[in-house]
């Protein structure tokens, strides 16, 4: 058994920004994670035009500010530039391919117990440590819903982390399944490329530019949420008028609420809407009631026929599978349960970081409270 004073799980913007803000203080730490390199969402599992939704100085992790001459939306691969700078600038050293498959508090000792499988030897691994840091963020494992005769069709299905460019789809008939930010940029990334492409809005969704929402944040530093909302969803009528001649529904709870609230981020529109304008992207029913073969049958007894099947339907975390004996901090799902801004510190010198629906900008905040606490007990 290796002893260590801190265990973070997971090597992601969260994990380093959690061993930077340690290493500040002269925290020692180790680092497990699943994956053969940082960051693995960014690195391996997203698409190319990918660029981050909110202004660069909301995304950058703490102790190093992103260069100057970057773009105020930030692309993917400088983004993926700037961790890997971050990385050798914190001399960060993440175990990788260890797959934790439980950390339990042990009572007598006072520390716990990570037990992590070493994907290059087989073998699993115990450590002990004072502190257990859980980083494994919010986009864990890829989640795809079971659709009654899937099985039957004949081409392609991806979920949205195998997709990389639409280049590959032009002139085939492609469905998006789900309306998060992935969904609508995947789509549009299909439209640029030819693809005659159709999107599934399950639920009403509030449309924004980049713009709205660096005005929304920035007034979220002097007003309320509900004045800031209810400015918000005006200037969203004015630009985008009425959505729902189009086949979607506008939320009414307003969109920096129910980010809050329900962990659900407002549609940044780069220009989707452009597109379901023109009829270049079209909206179907929200519910699938059967693939057969080619086709699929929507609830208004409609069938169209796809070449291929994308899902921009989100991530399921797996913490409860390993994480035991905690009923405080994190929920089934793997994000916070407490309230913030006590969402970070649980019981017995256990903390997550980047799990309570805030972006970059909240796991930086998380990283350096963790930091700042472990420095005070020890």
């Amino acid at each position: 058994m290796e002893e260590q004073l801190t265990i973070i799980v997971g090597s992601g913007p969260s994990g380093l920004a959690t061993a930077a803000c340690l290493s500040q203080q002269s925290i020692p730490y180790i680092i497990l994670e699943r994956e053969d390199c940082i960051a693995s969402i960014w690195k391996k599992y997203s698409y190319d035009r990918l660029h981050l939704h909110l202004a660069k100085q909301f995304c950058e992790l703490p102790h190093m500010s992103f260069p100057a001459s970057y773009p105020t939306f930030v692309p993917k691969k400088m983004f993926i530039q700037y961790l890997d700078d971050y990385f050798s600038h914190f001399n960060i050293s993440p175990m990788f391919q260890r797959t934790v498959e439980s950390a339990e508090y042990n009572e007598v000792s006072k520390r716990w117990i990570v037990k992590a499988r070493n994907a290059s030897s087989g073998e699993v691994e115990i450590y002990s440590a004072k502190f257990l840091v859980v980083a494994t963020g919010e986009t864990t494992n890829p989640y795809t819903p079971e659709v009654a005769g899937l099985n039957t069709f004949p081409g392609e299905v991806l979920h949205s982390t195998q997709y990389k460019s639409g280049k590959e789809f032009k002139n085939k008939n492609v469905l998006v399944v789900g309306s998060g930010n992935s969904g609508v940029e995947i789509a549009l990334d299909l439209a640029n490329h030819g693809a005659k492409t159709s999107i599934i809005f399950r639920s009403p969704a509030h449309f924004l530019s980049r713009e709205m929402v660096y005005l929304g944040l920035t007034m979220l530093k002097y007003f309320p949420v509900s004045l800031v909302d209810f400015l918000m969803v005006m200037l969203s009528k004015l630009v985008y008028g009425d959505l729902t001649k189009y086949g979607i529904g506008r939320p009414t709870e307003g969109p920096f609420y129910m980010k809050v609230k329900y962990g659900k981020y407002p549609l940044f529109d780069v220009g989707t809407y452009k597109k379901i304008k023109s009829g270049e992207i079209q909206v179907l029913p929200a519910e699938i009631i059967k693939v057969q073969g080619n086709d699929i049958l929507f609830k208004n007894d409609k069938l169209h026929p796809f070449d291929t099947i994308i899902f921009g339907t989100g991530f399921k975390r797996s913490t409860n599978l390993w994480l035991k004996g905690d009923e405080y901090l994190l929920n089934e799902d793997g994000l916070a349960k407490p309230a913030y801004p006590n969402h970070w510190k649980g019981k017995n010198g256990l903390y997550c970081v980047g799990l309570s629906r805030r972006g970059l900008y909240g796991a930086s905040a998380d990283a350096q409270n963790i930091a700042n606490d472990i420095k005070s007990i020890t």
